[in-house]
């Protein structure tokens, strides 16, 4: 998909600018032309020499009126995408408002390609009030956010973050051309044709040792019924699908399995910036196993202590980042609080609908062929549904969403 494709690489200062040059290989072996811009700053990370002798492109730091290859004009028409990797705090607070004192802010206010970007700071920067605003402002304009991830920053703190890894910006583009590429396809009708829709389904599952490993209950059948009933109605369906011996053959599903939260979150952060629709049905695991051992645990006389973090919370991090075109579905697996828990979740979570599906109903929840869920929207509508097949609540959950699309 990214083979001949002209990807205007902005580098920025960060210190997750060493990490373009695994970038640069990667996307160079995908069979990309490559051409890379920086800004004096990250020259002090990473040397266009290193940049240059991976790309085979010359490397520009300066605005230059003698070559027309470097004019900020030109490179900003040449490219078919512009990514702003990694994109300092600094650097989107003058893209978002408009500033140009260097090459790779006069080039992307000349960019008539689409302009992507990966942003890379500190956890405390990142949750700014005027960064979190910025980020907006430059989604408004209809840019393409790769979201942070949570890990080890420069800071030696752990938190959000992270610029997203190489792997998952190469998955990124490739989807990016996957989605507006030009060549002809059958067309489908529906309410949501034209559409692409992204559903997680089924449980995860998180290591111990190579053996042993701590799940839940799902089984994957709302999720997968979901995803059919939105292909039914039109949509291009990516289901990333956690490990379940459940399946669709539905032609307008592409299922994506997955086995870990951290796997669900690569795959559904990669997937998100194309979809219009998002609905996240998986029960993903909250805790993971803080060390897995790399043999199997031997039974010991005593019991065992089993120390637990935190996973990456997905539905938070795509409602933090979501478009204001895009609609967002979770889901609200409760045994008490219900209602209440529901639609704290809708709040904060930045959600415009969420399924309330509590398990004190009979008949409801996991390895059931039937269902009986709440739904409740970001415009105050409430719709208690009766208890029926999971391919009738999906097929209302898909009303729904089609209600809000057109709202």
């Amino acid at each position: 998909m990214l083979q001949g494709k002209k990807i205007l690489l902005a580098i920025s200062g960060s210190i997750a600018a060493y990490k373009m040059a695994t970038l640069t290989r990667l996307l160079v072996k995908e069979g990309a032309v490559v051409k890379i811009i920086m800004t004096p700053s990250a020259t002090t990370f990473i040397t266009p020499l290193t940049l240059s002798t991976l790309s085979k492109n010359e490397v520009v730091t300066e605005l230059s009126e003698h070559n027309t290859w470097t004019n900020h004009v030109m490179l900003g028409r040449w490219a078919d995408v512009m990514l702003v990797a990694p994109a300092s705090a600094n650097t989107i607070a003058k893209m978002a408002h408009g500033f140009c004192d260097n090459l790779l802010l006069a080039t992307y206010l000349s960019a008539t390609c689409p302009v992507c970007f990966a942003p890379a700071m500190d956890e405390d920067m990142w949750h700014h009030q005027a960064t979190q605003a910025n980020i907006q402002q430059l989604l408004n304009y209809g840019h393409a956010l790769l979201p942070v991830e949570k890990g080890e920053l420069a800071s030696g703190l752990f938190g959000e973050g992270r610029m997203a890894e190489p792997e998952t910006i190469v998955a990124f583009l490739q989807q990016h051309f996957a989605k507006n590429t030009t060549a002809p396809q059958a067309a489908s009708s529906g309410p949501l044709a034209g559409k692409i829709a992204l559903v997680s389904a089924g449980p995860t599952v998180e290591a111990i040792d190579p053996v042993r490993y701590i799940s839940n209950r799902s089984s994957g059948k709302m999720g997968i019924a979901i995803a059919e009933a939105l292909a039914d109605a039109g949509a291009e369906v990516k289901l990333v699908l956690g490990p379940t011996h459940l399946s669709t053959s539905h032609a307008g599903v592409k299922t994506i399995p997955v086995q870990s939260a951290a796997d669900m979150f690569s795959a559904c952060v990669a997937e998100y910036p194309m979809a219009d629709v998002i609905v996240m049905a998986a029960a993903v695991a909250d805790y993971r196993p803080a060390h897995v051992a790399d043999r199997k645990i031997k039974k010991g006389e005593g019991g065992m202590v089993l120390e637990l973090e935190k996973t990456h919370d997905i539905l938070r991090t795509l409602g933090n980042n979501k478009a204001p075109e895009q609609v967002l579905v979770g889901f609200s697996l409760e045994t008490n609080n219900e209602r209440e828990n529901a639609l704290k979740k809708l709040r904060e979570k930045n959600l415009d609908l969420v399924v309330l599906n509590s398990l004190a109903d009979p008949g409801a929840g996991f390895n059931h062929d039937t269902n009986k869920v709440t739904l409740f929207d970001n415009r105050g509508k409430e719709t208690a549904l009766p208890l029926q097949s999971k391919q009738a609540v999906a097929r209302e959950i898909v009303n729904a969403i089609i209600s809000l699309q057109h709202a």
